[in-house]
């Protein structure tokens, strides 16, 4: 194991004084009764509630900690369509050509919406459009991988090309891919500062949003429903769960269906401008073909490596995530093995068994889950989603609409699993397989 010196164990992006979810955050009890009650405050729920304070809706939002404490602040940042991880020729065989096609468009659709959302709203999120390169981990990936891009330009318009391995360091200082390829409408954000962007907007419109309360339980029927807190019990129209990762055990129906997965992420200590340039020279992210992807790209202001991947285990362990970490991040770039960590968090993300978020209705209760990782493209998308589906709007359709949300025989969203599906995927990856 890798030594790492002394780190600050706290979200890189929270260091920003710009970040201040605190200050959005309603004091003393909810009210008893309103139109929505939303469960969670990260983009997925913020976004609905936005949507349905401007609609004229009086909207609770209810969070377990505070805004943008789970992954919407914890996450790294990058921005892309999300593709499902099966694939167009994984989801024509699963749901056939012309469902997979329609999967895959909205995936390109939620980032162009999002694009346009932050754009729209002018929320400084930090945003930079400058392209994502994806390394190729093995030789012989590199030509499924130049197969998919061709696919998805010709089905997709997806903007896209591939680099050999004898160009790559035009796209990044490393010789351990074997070229790859670079998607040009991808880009980055400051995770924290669009939950900021998205809290402001929502209070302004008249959500209101409680931190420390956390649900306990739904119950009731369409049209009367409780939600329930150790503190007070709020009688609302419509609920929204929209928890993803964060799902409690007391949501039994949403908890049998989610498998939460730790994502682990590092920040170096500040670097040059010649250091930056030389690993990421046109600044992008980057990401790769591994089963257990590393993703990582430079901090806004051009001073930082932002390096993340999964976590080893299901626990809380710092030490060991910020130590693999640190050791893969130099297996990439061995010019940063004398560059201390000075950032190091995690977060939990919720994958589902068809790999697919959901959208739904259950009971009464509304829905937006299940985001597999990439989140940031997809959870301001579907939220909004959400809401139009409460609103009545026919805007608010999505091609996930009539996916049916299966869980597994005995599952009760303990993921016992996943540390034996770890190693199997870093020996996949050694193997090169």
């Amino acid at each position: 194991m890798t030594e790492v010196k002394s780190f600050t164990h706290r979200p890189y992006w929270w260091a920003d004084a710009r970040f201040e979810p605190d200050r959005f955050s309603e004091k003393g009890l909810p009210p008893v009764q309103a139109d929505v009650v939303i469960v969670g405050a990260g983009y997925t729920g913020l976004s609905a509630a936005l949507t349905l304070a401007r609609a004229g809706r009086s909207v609770v939002v209810l969070d377990a900690e505070r805004p943008g404490w789970g992954c919407s602040a914890r996450n790294g940042g990058l921005l892309g369509p999300s593709f499902h991880k099966l694939g167009l020729a994984g989801l024509s065989q699963a749901y056939g050509a012309e469902k997979a096609r329609a999967i895959m468009r909205e995936s390109m659709e939620s980032m162009h919406s999002l694009v346009s959302f932050i754009r729209d709203e002018k929320i400084d999120c930090e945003l930079n459009m400058v392209g994502r390169f994806r390394g190729v981990a093995h030789p012989g990936h590199y030509d499924s991988l130049a197969r998919q891009v061709e696919s998805l330009q010709k089905d997709l318009g997806l903007n896209a090309y591939m680099v050999s391995k004898a160009n790559q360091h035009q796209e990044i200082g490393s010789d351990l891919y074997h070229g790859g390829a670079v998607y040009e409408d991808d880009g980055s954000l400051q995770p924290g500062l669009l939950v900021q962007g998205l809290l402001e907007r929502a209070v302004a419109a008249g959500a209101k949003v409680y931190s420390k309360q956390a649900v306990l339980d739904i119950s009731g029927q369409t049209g009367a429903l409780e939600v329930r807190t150790a503190s007070q019990t709020v009688k609302a129209r419509n609920v929204v769960v929209a928890t993803n990762g964060y799902t409690s055990k007391n949501l039994k129906w949403f908890r049998r269906r989610l498998i939460p997965i730790r994502s682990a992420i590092i920040a170096t200590e500040a670097l040059s401008e010649e250091k930056i340039r030389e690993l990421s020279p046109k600044l992008r992210g980057h990401g790769d073909t591994h089963r257990l992807v590393f993703y990582y790209r430079p901090s806004a202001d051009g001073r930082r490596m932002i390096f993340g991947g999964r976590a080893q285990s299901l626990k809380e362990n710092p030490a060991e995530y910020v130590s693999y970490l640190s050791k893969s991040m130099r297996r990439v770039f061995p010019q940063l093995g004398d560059a201390s960590v000075e950032y190091g968090w995690s977060g939990v993300v919720a994958y589902t068994f068809d790999h697919a978020p959901h959208v739904g209705e259950v009971e009464g209760v509304h829905y937006a889950i299940g985001y597999c990782g990439s989140g940031v493209g997809r959870a301001v998308y579907f939220g909004r989603k959400a809401a139009l589906k409460i609103l009545g709007s026919p805007e608010g359709r999505t091609a996930l609409d009539d996916l049916s949300f299966k869980s597994r025989p005995l599952y009760n969203g303990n993921p016992w699993f996943m540390p034996f599906m770890i190693r199997w995927h870093d020996f996949a990856d050694r193997m090169g397989w």
